[in-house]
């Protein structure tokens, strides 16, 4: 294979796989002309897939699977028993230099679990945390974690917010990103200690960081700060809300135009404004949460997108390699502790 980025696909993983992943794959190299994939699955099924998309498959390579890592697998299984599932094969991918980045729509905590045994953690990294774009008034902010971590020290949150602040300006193009702490109000006396002292930690760092303090929830549909830090049982309660809610409105929105005669009419008026609103808030546009903080770039792409969602989420881990984001943070604490710090190794892309 040729081309300037590699990228592991766990071919299997996902509601609608494999063709989902294939499809993605495929919108993919169109966006990205110098991507090339490592595809690992059932061959079986992805050879007569491949055969449909001539000009991907040039730039794909099989790596025959035989196991799945199923949407309901613990992490124990996935961990010991799944040894030549498609979601390992192509985490190790990553690990042996084979591959810069590894693209997922399979079991979350599989996932995690897989990559922080095979890949570890970055140096200065003491736990990985879930990261996604989230679309705000402004454009869009980045939220982290989103459920990787349910209980965090003030230096898991001080880390957080090193990750965050290097995807802002890695992935969203944010010169100088500004960093908040979710909390349940803004005043510094509000919060517990632990909140408190990872705002005390971030305020007397030495990094360049852009610190705007607490904020509360409404504060992230706001887009007043471009990074939002919290620990994991709260991120992944902001998500699942914010998911909801877009379910629920678009549900009124639907219901309501279908009421009467009238309302359809108005509909019908109203189509292009509703389509540009839909294009908005559509969650395949945001699709590829990050697993920051690990030696290699890992992306999950949600259980139940299509291949426009899939696409989406290769995008970003395209972002993460050619930006240097690992790099970038190695860097970033290396300022911290220069003697502890070593070189980023290949995987680290």
């Amino acid at each position: 294979m040729s081309g300037d980025i590699v990228l592991a696909l766990d071919a299997m993983g996902g509601d609608r796989a494999p063709a989902m992943v294939i499809r993605g794959a495929n919108i993919a190299r169109v966006r990205h002309p110098s991507l090339c994939f490592l595809v690992f699955g059932d061959e079986r099924k992805l050879a007569p897939l491949l055969r449909k998309f001539r000009r991907l498959g040039q730039v794909c390579t099989i790596r025959h699977t035989t196991e799945v890592i199923e949407p309901n697998d613990r992490m124990a299984i996935a961990l010991r028993q799944r040894k030549d599932s498609s979601m390992r094969r192509a985490i190790l991918a990553v690990s042996e230099g084979e591959a810069a980045g590894v693209v997922s729509a399979g079991n979350t905590g599989a996932l995690m679990a897989l990559a922080k045994f095979v890949l570890k953690t970055l140096p200065g990294i003491s736990r990985p945390a879930i990261a996604s774009i989230f679309p705000t008034r402004r454009g869009e902010s980045v939220v982290l974690d989103l459920g990787a971590n349910i209980e965090c020290t003030s230096d898991n949150l001080f880390q957080f917010a090193i990750m965050g602040e290097v995807f802002a300006r890695t992935v969203l193009g944010v010169s100088k990103p500004t960093i908040g702490l979710l909390n349940v109000g803004e005043e510094e006396v509000k919060g517990h200690e632990l909140i408190k002292s990872a705002a005390a930690r971030i305020q007397e760092t030495e990094l360049p960081i852009e610190f705007a303090g607490f904020i509360e929830g409404d504060d992230i549909p706001a887009g007043t700060v471009d990074v939002v830090v919290t620990d994991g049982f709260t991120g992944n309660v902001a998500l699942k809300v914010a998911e909801g809610t877009g379910r629920l409105y678009t549900d009124f929105l639907r219901a309501a135009f279908r009421r009467s005669v009238f309302s359809k009419l108005g509909y019908l008026l109203a189509r292009p404004a509703l389509n540009a609103f839909r294009e908005r808030v559509d969650p395949r546009r945001y699709d590829g949460a990050t697993l920051l903080g690990l030696n290699g770039v890992v992306v999950k792409s949600h259980g139940g997108t299509d291949h426009k969602g899939f696409a989406n989420a290769i995008g970003v881990g395209v972002d993460m390699i050619s930006q240097g984001f690992n790099a970038n943070i190695i860097d970033e604490l290396s300022r911290l502790h220069s003697d502890q710090v070593p070189e980023p190794t290949s995987a680290a892309m």
